[in-house]
C-alpha cells in the first residue's frame, strides 16, 4: 500500500493511517468476493483467524496484511471447500513461514463433503421406539413435544439426529420443572433466527455457480453459530441483571 508523504513538519505518514475500517476491507474483498459481509469478517475475526488492531475506542483497523489473510480464508474456503479447522492449521504454518500444499480437485470435494456430512442430519434416521429410547422419554412427553411443535416426524415418519439432540435437552431442561409448554417461546424463536439466516443466504443459494452455492451452506451454518452465540449472551446478561 502506497504511503503518503507529508510536507515539512508532517514527515512521512503513520502506520495508523494506512489500516483499513472493517467498510474499506469489505470494499477491497467483494471485487472477488461478492458474497462477503461485515458479518463474515467478524466471524472470522471471533473464530481466531484475523486479528486486526482497535483503536481506543474500539473500532476494528485492519492492516494490509489482515486483508491478505482473509482474503486467504475465502478463497481456500471458496475453491477448496476447507472447514475453518484446517484454514487455522494452514494459516498457522504459513505464519512458520511454513509450505502449504492445497488439496487438489477431489480431495476438495472430499473435503466438502466432509464440511456437510455433520451438518446433514438426514442421513440419520430412528423410528419412535428408537428416540424415545434414545431421549429417556416416554410415549405421552413425545406427544407433548410434538403438540408444541417442538419435534416433528419426517415424511417418512422417523427421526433425524437433531431431533434425538433436541428431545434430550427437553428433558434435561423437564427436571428443572420446565415443561414443553414454557418451550413454544424457544421454538418460536429458533424459528425466527433460521428465517433471517435464510433471508441472508437465499441470494447465495440461487447463483448459478455451484460453488457460491456451496458457499451458502457454510455460510449458513455460520450465520447459524454466530446466532447461538449470540442468543447464550444475552440469556446470560438478562440473567445477570435479573439476579443482581
Amino acid at each position: 500500500m502506497p504511503r503518503t508523504q507529508g510536507g515539512a513538519g508532517d514527515g512521512t505518514a503513520t502506520a495508523d493511517s494506512a489500516l483499513l475500517s472493517i467498510g474499506a476491507v469489505l470494499g477491497q474483498l467483494q471485487d472477488e468476493f461478492p458474497e462477503v459481509t461485515i458479518s463474515k469478517i467478524r466471524f472470522l475475526e471471533a473464530e481466531g483467524l484475523v486479528e486486526p488492531q482497535r483503536t481506543p475506542s474500539g473500532y476494528r483497523k485492519f492492516a494490509a496484511r489482515d486483508v491478505e489473510r482473509l482474503a486467504y480464508i475465502l478463497r481456500v474456503q471458496r475453491d477448496h471447500y476447507l472447514p475453518l479447522r484446517v484454514i487455522r492449521e494452514h494459516l498457522d504454518a504459513l505464519d512458520r513461514g511454513e509450505h502449504v500444499a492445497l488439496p487438489g480437485p477431489a480431495e476438495s470435494r472430499e473435503a466438502q463433503e466432509a464440511a456437510i456430512e455433520p451438518q446433514a442430519p438426514a442421513e440419520l434416521r430412528i423410528g419412535r421406539t428408537e428416540l424415545l429410547a434414545a431421549t429417556g422419554a416416554d410415549g405421552e412427553e413425545l406427544d407433548q413435544w410434538e403438540s408444541y411443535g417442538l419435534v416433528e416426524a419426517g415424511r417418512d415418519g422417523g427421526y433425524d439426529a437433531d431431533t434425538v439432540n433436541i428431545g434430550r435437552l427437553i428433558v434435561d431442561l423437564g427436571r428443572f420443572g420446565l415443561e414443553p409448554r414454557h418451550l413454544r417461546a424457544v421454538k418460536a424463536a429458533a424459528d425466527r433466527e433460521a428465517g433471517l439466516v435464510e433471508q441472508v443466504v437465499a441470494p447465495l443459494r440461487r447463483h448459478r455457480n455451484p460453488q457460491t452455492r456451496t458457499h451458502a451452506e457454510v455460510t449458513a451454518r455460520e450465520l447459524a453459530a454466530l446466532s447461538v452465540r449470540l442468543h447464550a449472551a444475552m440469556v446470560q446478561s438478562a440473567l445477570r441483571v435479573k439476579l443482581r
